[in-house]
């Protein structure tokens, strides 16, 4: 003890302080290398939780005494790894989350008996307007969606009900496609009873408007039309490439197809008439006969008295037949209605752009090489028949051979197999390798830059080699100063080399042996200024 007791002493309070700091520095680095290695490794439990739920979900992990963090103001929560499907599930039997809106969970705890009607039509408006947002938010790219729905009553007395509507808010990761946006408008017309999709107004976050209920869906013009004309280029484009990539390579090949729609809606109505169709409907036939006397060839009054008509005599008589008969034939008779859809295609042009090939010289480079015209003209009979080619309506097919810009990448990197293969590591791990690894060099850093040369100066010997009297100390290059006289002779007596104990000097030199120096100074003057004068002559 009293050893240490001195040894401390002869430290110093500077000494003894600096290798304290130098001790609590390591102790709270390694503590918190520790610590963090020792952390349990969080992965994402939900994201893009409203304020609501996270609320519900951080105190429900409070009360189970799980650690959590929060990221993304509240929006990500994350948990332990080894306790996140277990943790879903908890959260899933106590309705967590619930998705940022009221369900029809609503109608769980409601007090039936003292609810009006009008309360319980609020309750269903607001229910339905949650579900539809929740499955809303379950297609690609959403991020969140509000739901408004209008559901008028019919008036009393009226004899046409009014169409409800719906208006959507949408809050996007990126653009929405077309067809995403008519599917949402589809989705909430099926589920709304009476509601037309036509009815539905659909805006993004920024104010943009998607879709503004004014387009008739069975129109094609405008944006429909556009939309019908892009994904039918769409479709064929991808069908030449997929073709033509399984002959030249995948990447190696570019299409763009061009269609010329009509939009014009043509209605044509014809009749034709079969003359040799004819099948009888109907027949009428009428007789007719007539007969008259002759009085003699006379006319007088009496003959014509009804009473003496009777008293003519037999006289020659005309009789008359007529006899008509009426036919009716039904003649066959074909109704032709012609409807042309608006959007038939009164033109296709496809141009297709093909990379040369490619092979390997004696050296292992590239070489490139144009593609054959009988190989070209095969290529353009594949995409005729893909895209349906007619001649007649004027359709063009233009197969082009050139260099790309960029040559393929032939040569891949072999897949691991074996031992290497089974260690498949995912994003955390390498994070967590690389923090790791990160640590690791800081410690490497503050221990042999910090610490080491802290350590080595407290360490280091404070005692200098004591010199008998008479020496000289050596100088800093390590030579041995000799004392000159007045003639520039080395003095009589003058220590020489063999005379000077050259010792290691470390640290600083103590003070009894300044003292001594300044003795033998004092003894010899004149050798003392022509040493002086050595030192100063000499170069720096």
């Amino acid at each position: 003890m009293q050893n240490l007791l001195g040894f401390l002493k002869g430290l110093g309070a500077a000494r003894l302080m600096a290798m304290i700091a130098v001790t609590v520095a390591l102790l709270g680095f390694f503590a918190f290398v520790i610590m963090r290695v020792s952390q349990p490794q969080m992965t994402t439990l939900y994201t893009d939780l409203s304020v609501e739920d996270s609320s519900s979900i951080i105190k429900e992990l409070e009360r189970q005494g799980i650690p959590y963090e929060i990221k993304n103001d509240g929006a990500i929560l994350m948990v332990p790894r080894d306790k996140v499907t277990r943790l879903r599930m908890k959260l899933a039997e106590g309705g967590l989350p619930k998705g940022g809106g009221v369900g029809y969970e609503i109608f769980d705890k409601s007090d039936a008996l003292g609810t009006t009607s009008f309360v319980q039509n609020i309750n269903h408006l607001r229910a339905l307007e949650g579900e539809l947002a929740r499955t809303i938010r379950a297609i690609d790219r959403i991020q969140a969606a509000r739901v408004h729905l209008v559901l008028p009553e019919r008036p009393l007395f009226s004899r046409e009900a009014p169409e409800p509507s719906a208006s959507i808010v949408l809050r996007v990761r990126g653009t929405l496609e077309p067809q995403q946006v008519r599917a949402i408008r589809h989705l909430v017309a099926s589920a709304v009873n009476g509601l037309k999709p036509q009815r539905v107004s659909i805006v993004d976050e920024a104010g943009q408007l998607l879709a503004d209920g004014s387009m008739d869906p069975n129109s094609a013009t405008g944006a429909a039309g556009e939309e019908r004309r892009n994904a039918f280029e769409k479709r064929l484009r991808g069908e030449v490439e997929n073709i033509v990539s399984s002959v030249v390579g995948a990447g190696r090949a570019r299409v763009q197809v061009t269609a010329d729609f009509d939009y014009n809606k043509v209605t044509q109505t014809s009749d034709k008439f079969d003359p040799e169709g004819r099948v009888l409907r109907s027949t009428q036939t009428r007789e007719e006969s007539s007969a008259s006397q002759s009085a003699e060839g006379q006319v007088t009054v009496n003959n014509e008295l009804p009473g003496n008509q009777g008293q003519q005599t037999g006289a020659p008589r005309d009789v008359s037949k007529k006899s008509e008969e009426t036919n009716n034939y039904e003649i066959s008779r074909v109704t032709k209605t012609e409807v042309t859809e608006a959007g038939r295609v009164n033109r296709l042009s496809v141009a297709v752009l093909v990379d040369g090939i490619y092979t390997k010289n004696d050296k292992g480079e590239l070489v490139y090489a144009e593609r054959s015209k009988e190989q070209l003209d095969r290529i353009a009979a594949l995409v005729r028949s893909a895209i349906g080619f007619d001649q007649k309506r004027g359709d063009q097919v233009e197969v082009v051979n050139l260099r790309f810009a960029e040559a393929p990448q032939i040569e891949k990197l072999p897949e691991p197999a074996g031992l290497m293969g089974m260690f498949q590591f995912t994003k955390d791990d390498i994070m967590n390798m690389i923090q790791l690894g990160v640590m690791f060099l800081l410690g490497l850093v503050v221990l042999f830059m910090v610490i080491r040369p802290l350590v080595k100066r407290i360490l280091a010997s404070d005692a200098a080699p004591e010199m008998l009297p008479g020496q000289l100390p050596a100088l800093a290059d390590g030579t041995v100063p000799q004392m000159i006289g007045a003639d520039g002779q080395p003095a009589a007596g003058a220590p020489g080399p063999n005379m000077i104990d050259i010792a290691q000097v470390q640290g600083q030199v103590h003070a009894q042996s300044v003292h001594r120096v300044g003795e033998l100074a004092e003894r010899n003057p004149n050798e003392t200024v022509a040493i002086v004068r050595q030192w100063l002559a000499e170069p720096t």
